[in-house]
């Protein structure tokens, strides 16, 4: 049989584990948030007005619900750094001539504008968006 004290440690021991782990989880949960939040509200912003003007001959509402849904499918995706590297690449990747050419023949250019390729087709997948 075991003593009353030592089951009375034993529990106590149990409880403080499984709280442990709990708090864990909610500290892992919270740092996820935080991560998916640390897109600038301004960046959110200007990001869903220049999508909304891609599409003018849809309504302005379904497609600023739509573009909302694409920047939060790509702050899930991408940190708000990795965001700014990769759609910087693939922008500079557009642009004609020496200087586009400069990004598109860089594998770290390449890498971090087809990273930013798969994040938008999937955010844009996800969220519905029209072609």
């Amino acid at each position: 049989m075991i003593p009353r004290r030592s089951l009375f440690a034993i529990v106590v021991a149990v409880g403080v584990v499984a709280w442990g782990t709990l708090a864990c989880g909610v500290l892992a949960v919270r740092a996820e948030e935080v991560r998916i939040n640390d897109f600038p509200t301004v960046e959110r912003v200007l990001f869903v007005e220049a999508c909304a003007r891609d599409y003018p001959d849809r309504s302005r509402t379904e497609m600023v619900y739509k573009c909302s849904c694409v920047i939060d499918a790509l702050a899930r995706e991408l940190s708000y750094d990795e965001y700014v590297d990769a759609s910087t690449a693939f922008a500079a990747g557009q642009v004609a001539g020496e200087r586009g050419a400069q990004v598109r023949n860089s594998n770290t250019g390449q890498a971090l504008a087809s990273r930013f390729r798969a994040a938008r087709g999937n955010a844009r997948q996800q969220c519905m968006m029209p072609e």
